[in-house]
């Protein structure tokens, strides 16, 4: 059999970091960085006596999170010990969620490959605690522990093995990211740790319902290396059943550099934690009143969002889209489009060249290092004749590099465009004494010329001239 006679099956464990100020358990900062262990006290360090204090905030964001995700939310719940040892959990056990989690049943939507509509289903959103941190010495031997992200909130997103794709599992991902990031419960900064997946693959031939067996590649926080994983995997998968071998149960490390998962422990299962409810800490009830409250006070969500940029900017659904996938991008389409009311060249900017510009920087929408009143005036100066779209572009590349008022980097530049009849006209003529050709074949019939003219008369003049005044200019010289 091929490749193409089996499918992917997979679901994913998404682990986001709770903005709260401070841990689950105890009042220690949460901010990321610091000296090693100085984010730290008796309590998160589980010295003998401690007693753990949930933090009210953690829970009034995974409610947050449970409702912008479509959840059950449990009126009733509790925290278990999940007893497993490793050498950054204090404890050795955690703090999380066994049988009554704080969210269940919910869903979120993303497109399937062929772009129909497709909703993944949420198992259970909970929250625990994190562990430490392990710094590996290569060169002098063993590891350092560092404690300060012990006891930082999390809360962990289980789906239901409903992706088919590492294309659907990236777009789910992505959308997760989104919702966090606008209701502002984790700031979702993946190279900082605050976003990460365990990802579970399985792969089975198509048309079977029953699952094959998965294996799991732990804590990935980069989009690109959860998909090359995912394909790297399940083509491994197959592989192995079409030589009539067994898939193992078992917890996988990628290796990003290598393009391979390799073998680090056989998979746990939930029997292997021996959970019981935690004896220090009471259960959590929650009223109606408490989780209408949270309720009200969500704020526009993407979807939400989308369709009111299609009805009151009168934008594509593609552009909608884009734009409010991230939270940033959109804020910051909203901000310039209050100032100069143009909606569609505002878009266009934030589509085009300052989403090429991120790519190439592989930055984040949050780091654009210009606000939405810079853009604002870049669209003004062009829609005044002050500048030319070829100039706006050197001053949104400037903006990148040197942020500061666009007026004062065009006027520092000397970008400010020629629109003086007089200067154009010479411009013009000289264009056409060194192009006799292009005359010839604009007479011919062949319009592409004029084009041409007017690129040479730009490139002539750094990009300044006026490019309407340019083709007027042409078009009158050339039907003399």
């Amino acid at each position: 059999m091929s490749k193409e006679d089996y499918e992917m099956v997979m679901g994913l464990e998404v682990h986001a970091e709770l903005s709260t100020k401070t841990k689950i358990f105890c009042s220690c900062p949460t901010e990321f960085g610091g000296e090693p262990n100085t984010h730290t006290c008796p309590v998160c360090m589980a010295m003998p006596g401690t007693l753990p204090v949930l933090n009210e905030k953690v829970v009034e964001y995974a409610v947050k999170a449970g409702l912008a995700t479509s959840c059950e939310i449990a009126r009733d719940s509790k925290n278990d010990r999940k007893n497993y040892f490793y050498p950054d959990l204090p404890k050795s056990y955690q703090i999380s969620q066994f049988d009554k989690p704080l969210c269940e049943h919910g869903y979120v939507e993303i497109e399937d490959d062929e772009g129909n509509p497709k909703k993944i289903r949420l198992t259970r959103i909970h929250i625990e605690e994190d562990a430490g941190k392990l710094n590996h010495n290569e060169f002098g031997g063993g590891s350092l522990v560092d404690l300060n992200r012990a006891g930082v909130p999390l809360i962990e997103i289980v789906s239901e093995p409903d992706l088919r794709s590492s294309g659907e599992a990236e777009r789910y991902l992505k959308k997760l990211k989104s919702i966090l990031e606008y209701i502002e419960v984790s700031d979702c900064k993946m190279q900082e740790g605050s976003l990460r997946a365990d990802v579970n693959v399985s792969v089975r031939k198509k048309g079977e319902t029953k699952l094959g067996t998965r294996t799991e590649m732990k804590n990935m926080n980069s989009f690109k290396a959860i998909t090359r994983a995912i394909e790297y995997e399940a083509d491994r998968q197959i592989d192995v059943i079409e030589d009539g071998g067994k898939i193992d149960q078992e917890t996988l490390r990628w290796d990003d550099v290598s393009g391979r998962t390799f073998s680090m422990r056989d998979k746990e299962d939930a029997q292997d934690y021996r959970y019981f409810p935690d004896p220090d800490l009471v259960a959590i009830k929650l009223s109606e009143e408490y989780i209408e409250n949270i309720r009200r006070e969500l704020p526009e969500l993407p979807e939400s969002r989308k369709a009111r940029y299609m009805q009151e900017f009168k934008l594509s659904e593609k552009d909608s889209r884009l734009l409010t996938a991230s939270k940033y991008l959109s804020n910051m389409f909203e901000e310039a489009e209050s100032i100069c009311n143009n909606a569609k060249s505002v878009a266009n900017w934030l589509l085009s060249d300052i989403s090429r510009i991120l790519n190439e920087k592989e930055m984040e929408p949050e780091n654009i290092p210009f606000t939405g009143k810079d853009l604002a005036k870049v669209v003004e100066l062009i829609d005044k004749g002050t500048i030319s779209s070829a100039i706006a572009k050197k001053v949104v590349e400037e903006l990148f590099e040197n942020p500061k008022d666009p007026e004062e980097i065009i006027k520092e530049k000397g970008w400010i465009q020629i629109s003086d009849e007089g200067a154009i006209k010479k411009v013009v003529m000289k264009i056409l004494e060194n192009n006799p050709q292009s005359i010839a074949d604009y007479k011919a019939g062949k319009d592409r010329a004029l084009g041409f003219l007017v690129g040479q008369a730009m490139k002539e003049t750094k990009g300044k001239a006026n490019p309407q005044m340019l083709n007027k200019m042409f078009l009158e010289e050339l039907k003399k």
